[in-house]
């Protein structure tokens, strides 16, 4: 049976009361797993080039402008303390909801290895995927890593399972597409089929914008057979955080996980009646990154520094 993730990122807006709300609120609706998202801005780097951007003679953007000071600022307001993500971990189990957690910087790794998780899986972001000693650290403190690709090269992902692989340990990869948010026509679903000749365990992170497009991949992902989906998730309004439009609500999570419950021929039953035009989210197995997508993981990766300010992917 998939499992449904309920993406509970920053739309706390570092608040203990809206974090406790979402957990329980995703736990009601039938999720998996919660997940947290560990973000210091103390770890977010000043790094020049972004400070005003680049964009070349013919109008193409080179480097996304988005300067350090009103980035650390917004960020500053959504920290939550150490003790917050063992509150996280405590209530998501006292709801029967596994908590998970996805860790940006590697030096905060062992702050969060030794945290109390009943199950010791932790997320990687796409942007980390070919941050090989990120990885090996991660292995050595958990027993199933969930790595999404979405910004990474063919050879990162291989190498990526090569590390983990190599240290026994369980691999789920997670398709993405890295652009905020994306259209069901770029899904490339696909690349699901690719990743399985790593592992036998992939999915779907879904960045699709709710108000235009609702489960519509989520649902197609699920009857194609992703093993987990995930959804940014949040009990706010849709505008009162910055990942508010990609988020689904109580009501969307409910439906996706009955989605979930049924029989492949009910669902493909659902999706031809529904969603007439699915193909369209098939795409390729194989395929490039979108310029969007490139300049996003540029600023993504190595956007927070680890051990002495190095990156997460240096030694």
């Amino acid at each position: 049976m998939a499992k449904i993730i309920a993406e509970l990122c920053q739309n706390h807006l570092g608040n203990r009361q809206v974090l406790g709300d979402a957990i329980r609120a995703a736990a009601t609706a039938g999720a998996d797993y919660v997940k947290a998202q560990i973000i210091f801005s103390a770890d977010l780097i000043y790094r020049p080039r972004f400070e005003n951007g680049q964009i070349e003679n013919n109008g193409v953007i080179k480097t996304i402008k988005r300067p350090y000071q009103p980035e650390f600022e917004r960020l500053q307001k959504l920290d939550l303390k150490p003790d917050d993500y063992k509150y996280f971990i405590e209530e998501a189990v006292k709801n029967n909801v596994t908590p998970i957690a996805s860790v940006l910087a590697r030096r905060r790794i062992e702050l969060v290895a030794k945290l109390p998780w009943p199950e010791r899986t932790i997320k990687v972001a796409s942007y980390d995927c070919g941050s090989y000693p990120m990885l090996h650290e991660l292995c050595d403190a958990f027993d199933h890593l969930i790595i999404s690709t979405g910004a990474s090269y063919d050879e990162e992902i291989e190498e990526a399972a090569r590390i983990v692989k190599s240290h026994g340990k369980k691999l789920t990869f997670m398709h993405c597409v890295t652009s905020y948010p994306n259209a069901l026509e770029m899904c490339h679903l696909s690349r699901l089929h690719y990743l399985r000749q790593f592992t036998d365990s992939v999915g779907w992170s879904d960045h699709t914008l709710i108000e235009r497009d609702e489960l519509k991949a989520a649902q197609v992902a699920l009857y194609l057979g992703a093993n987990i989906v995930e959804r940014h998730f949040t009990v706010l309004k849709k505008d009162e955080t910055k990942d508010g439009p990609i988020s689904i609500n109580p009501d969307l999570l409910k439906e996706l996980v009955a989605f979930k419950n049924l029989t492949l021929v009910e669902q493909k039953e659902i999706i031809e009646r529904e969603i007439p035009q699915w193909q369209i989210m098939l795409g390729q197995e194989k395929r490039e990154l979108t310029h969007t997508e490139i300049l996003n993981r540029d600023y993504y990766r190595g956007r927070f520094a680890s051990l002495v300010w190095r990156q997460n992917w240096e030694e």
